[in-house]
């Protein structure tokens, strides 16, 4: 058999093999209508179990590769033979470093189609302003559960991404105010309140966060904070520094954006608290779906503290989601069946065998 399993990449198994039965399929090695080996047979060559090898051929079926036979086995579809095209579209995206290589794709396709089953027609319309009702309330239980936050749903606003947020809070916070940044920061963070058109100070970092004299001489009013592996420094703020953030905003009636991408990787035992749940009356939250589940995943959400509601209404009520219907459902979705939490505990304990404390 020309399949093989590579048990010193950190590639799971069932990937292996999955992503080499598919690029026969798309190569046309395996015409359409050719039965696959059987999962017998697989597992006996390969020296897998029957679980591993069910999980890999499962995928095929799922993504349309492969099509199941009543009491007869698995056969190639229609994805090889002399079309170029579908081949030509693997290359062009191909799965990148930061794709996670344990993500559940068999439960993403089964829930794709329930929602398709369920809602039909339903999701053509168009999203609330905000995002979805049945969206914003999974994310205020699951950041509940998983960062202690407890706000609700109106407060969430549902975007494309991260950035998006970036330009929209210099709109609703206003370009007369001094908006504060980490230095060194992720460029974007930069680039975009640049061109939004604030005015930004670059705030010294030190082992544990901002460093405390940098901060307290700022003119600023606002604050972009990245508390967790601040790129490219990779500083995390202490939970002393943190408490530093949330009185420095208290002390000038200003407000903190709380950047916290890729926070609930963190494998220690005991989650630091966020700035939100220091100050929620001075802090708005931000966080996306990009890390957790995948790059593909763009959605994003921010939630805005109460007093700030009527303002976002009066300055940005206008603005329309730019998220479609169908996928937030499907995020919804994953987040109440609760494969979110299940993906974010398979990366957490692979972070922890490689060695990593925080």
């Amino acid at each position: 058999m020309k399949y093989q399993i590579d048990r010193d990449t950190k590639d799971a198994a069932y990937w292996q093999l999955y992503r080499q039965l598919r690029q026969d399929i798309l190569d046309g090695l395996l015409p359409e209508g050719t039965k696959l080996p059987s999962k017998r047979q697989l597992a006996a060559e390969l020296g897998l179990s029957l679980v591993t090898v069910e999980h890999a051929l499962s995928l095929l079926v799922d993504e349309g590769c492969a099509v199941s036979r009543e009491r007869s086995g698995l056969y190639a579809a229609a994805f090889g033979g002399s079309a170029a095209a579908p081949k030509a579209r693997l290359e062009d995206m191909s799965l990148s470093d930061d794709m996670p290589r344990d993500f559940p794709f068999s439960a993403l396709a089964r829930i794709m189609r329930r929602v398709l089953a369920d809602y039909g027609e339903k999701i053509l319309t168009r999203s609330p302003k905000c995002g979805l009702g049945e969206l914003r309330a999974a994310i205020a239980d699951y950041l509940a559960r998983s960062r202690g936050i407890r706000v609700h749903p109106e407060q969430i606003v549902v975007g494309p991404g991260t950035e998006y947020f970036y330009a929209m809070l210099v709109q609703l916070l206003g370009r007369e105010r001094v908006y504060a940044r980490e230095d060194p920061c992720f460029d974007t963070i930069r680039r975009v309140y640049a061109l939004g058109g604030a005015r930004c100070e670059a705030l010294a970092m030190g082992a544990d966060g901002i460093e405390p004299t940098a901060l307290t001489e700022s003119h600023a009013s606002v604050l972009h904070v990245t508390p967790y592996q601040s790129y490219p420094s990779g500083v995390s703020a202490s939970a002393a520094r943190r408490r530093d953030y949330a009185a420095w905003a208290r002390t000038r009636a200003g407000f903190i954006i709380e950047d916290d991408y890729g926070a609930e990787l963190a494998v220690s035992t005991r989650q630091v608290e966020t700035i939100f749940s220091l100050a929620p009356d001075r802090v708005v939250y931000l966080n996306s779906f990009s890390k957790t589940l995948a790059p593909s995943m763009r959605m994003a959400y921010m939630v805005l503290p109460e007093a700030l509601l009527p303002l976002y209404e009066q300055r940005l009520g206008f603005y329309s989601c730019a998220v479609p219907v169908y996928e937030q459902l499907v995020l919804a979705a994953l987040i109440r069946d609760g494969e979110l939490e299940r993906q974010v505990n398979r990366l957490r304990r692979r972070e922890r065998e490689r060695g990593y404390s925080f």
